[in-house]
């Protein structure tokens, strides 16, 4: 965090200092958990229906914070304020201000000057973490970067991550998560973008939105918020509900619109893709005439168009093709449980993409693990649970899934959980030998502690709250491969 005074935070967020220092310096970033200090940050204490963060403020302060944000005194150093989530959104601006109010007085200029920092704002309906975790690294390749821990991405994740702000700091990379109209507008408020990539426009959260075109009203905002005369918005040109958003900013306000993608209107291009036997993608980066050949370690097609995502960004900020591509080669994983691909002892594969599940990633994941077993010969077996948040929809998605993994011809599904009983009906209906419905996350396992084992690929997929996360961790664990008259042959190659 850029250095402040317990004086300058409490003039920030109009607070009263208690049993505080006013002279006292803030050095490190602010935190919520005290079970992961930051040394000289600030402990933002929330008060909620099971747990009060007040609570554990003296803990906070003995683990080496140098004060608490709250919202009543505490017995140890302390700002309190009327809302503490608030003032941390007006702390975070007043940062932000604060470092461009330097890049200005030094004659730096954001997009123009290799010094100023450059905000870049991450969006889309799905794999905008994977995407945020590749620019990452080939931001980072080029100068000091922050960026979004994993998916903490709302009005709480994103303040924090810009108070991991130094003076030194070349990119800050935001991931923006939207649940309605307006939510972009109001983190944009906080940390407004020179570069805004909006990745896609799917069905995620579609029970919340009401429609796709709702949805792709709010992914629009993050292009609104642009800063204007020197912004820059990255767009899906092979997303129709995306290409077209350049056209929500006025002229006066000068936005430069750089599209990525695979047909020929794309400024950076992904042409010539192929896959491994394990789903790994190779493909060719075309921009200004140059063209690079990238393979990625990451698994599933879908990474080329994340790749070329962050390559758009990339040139945007001044970046060569190279030094783009040289970087994303390097990338060996990206945030747990997406796609995270796990071998066994026994040469098991597992899959993981635990972490969450709309229509548009489920098919993704589906289609991968059916392209694995085509290319290798692998016995395919899919777990999947409910995909949350889909509204009316729901029940004809889920069957959608069942359909498709039926077509597909995995060997094996297991189906977990009442939510995701569409997959089972439809796998049902299309007479798919060997589905099978459980209960819960013990369930699953039990089945595939009994069935599954090298060179199997299983996938793991679901929305969060599944825990589906536990399933694969559970064959990991499992060493010990069971003998050949204990798994079942149903389905197998």
């Amino acid at each position: 965090m850029i250095e402040r005074t317990l004086a300058q935070v409490a003039e920030t967020v109009g607070g009263v200092l208690h049993d505080a220092d006013p002279t006292s310096v803030v050095t490190g970033p602010a935190f919520l958990d005290t079970r992961t200090p930051e040394p000289g940050g600030l402990f933002v204490a929330f008060a909620g229906e099971n747990a009060d963060g007040h609570d554990h403020a003296a803990a906070a302060v003995a683990a080496g914070a140098v004060a608490v944000l709250g919202t009543r005194p505490t017995g140890v150093p302390t700002v309190v304020v009327e809302d503490a989530q608030a003032a941390l959104q007006q702390l975070a601006r007043a940062v932000l201000d604060r470092r461009h109010r330097d890049d200005r007085e030094l004659g730096r200029l954001p997009l123009r000057d290799p010094e100023a920092l450059v905000v870049v704002a991450v969006t889309g309906s799905q794999g905008k973490t994977s995407a945020k975790d590749m620019l990452a690294r080939v931001l980072a390749d080029a100068g000091p970067t922050v960026a979004t821990a994993g998916s903490f991405n709302n009005e709480l994740g994103l303040p924090l991550t810009v108070l991991r702000l130094t003076t030194g700091t070349r990119y800050l990379v935001l991931e923006m998560g939207a649940r309605g109209i307006g939510h972009l507008t109001e983190l944009c408020a906080i940390a407004p973008p020179h570069v805004a990539l909006v990745l896609n426009v799917g069905k995620a959260h579609l029970g919340e939105f009401g429609s796709q075109a709702n949805i792709a009203q709010a992914k629009g905002e993050i292009v609104e918020a642009l800063r204007p005369g020197h912004g820059v918005a990255v767009l899906n040109a092979d997303d129709p509900l995306v290409t077209g958003m350049d056209a929500r900013v006025t002229d006066e306000a000068g936005v430069e619109a750089v599209r990525f993608g695979a047909g020929d209107d794309a400024d950076v291009r992904v042409g010539d893709l192929v896959l491994d036997d394990l789903g790994r993608p190779a493909f060719d980066l075309a921009h200004a005439g140059a063209t690079e050949r990238v393979e990625l370690r990451l698994l599933g097609a879908h990474q080329a168009t994340n790749a070329a995502a962050a390559a758009a960004v990339g040139v945007a900020v001044g970046l060569g093709l190279p030094q783009v591509a040289a970087s994303l080669r390097g990338i060996e994983a990206l945030s747990r449980w997406r796609m995270e691909l796990t071998e066994r002892a026994d040469g098991l594969v597992v899959v993981n993409d635990a972490y969450n599940a709309n229509p548009d990633s489920m098919r993704s994941a589906v289609e991968t693990l059916a392209g694995i077993g085509a290319r290798s010969g692998r016995r395919t077996v899919a777990v999947l649970g409910e995909m949350r948040e889909l509204g009316p929809d729901a029940a004809a998605e889920h069957r959608a899934v069942g359909a498709l993994a039926a077509r597909l011809g995995l060997d094996a599904v297991v189906v977990v959980g009442e939510g995701a009983a569409g997959i089972a009906d439809a796998l049902a209906d299309a007479g798919h030998p060997a589905t099978h419905h459980v209960r819960g996350v013990a369930e699953a396992s039990a089945w595939l502690r009994e069935n599954v084992r090298g060179p199997d690929v299983v996938l793991v997929k679901a929305s969060r709250s599944g825990r589906l996360e536990q399933v694969a961790q559970t064959l990991l664990e499992d060493h010990d491969a069971p003998t050949a008259g204990a798994r079942r042959k149903e389905g197998g190659r």
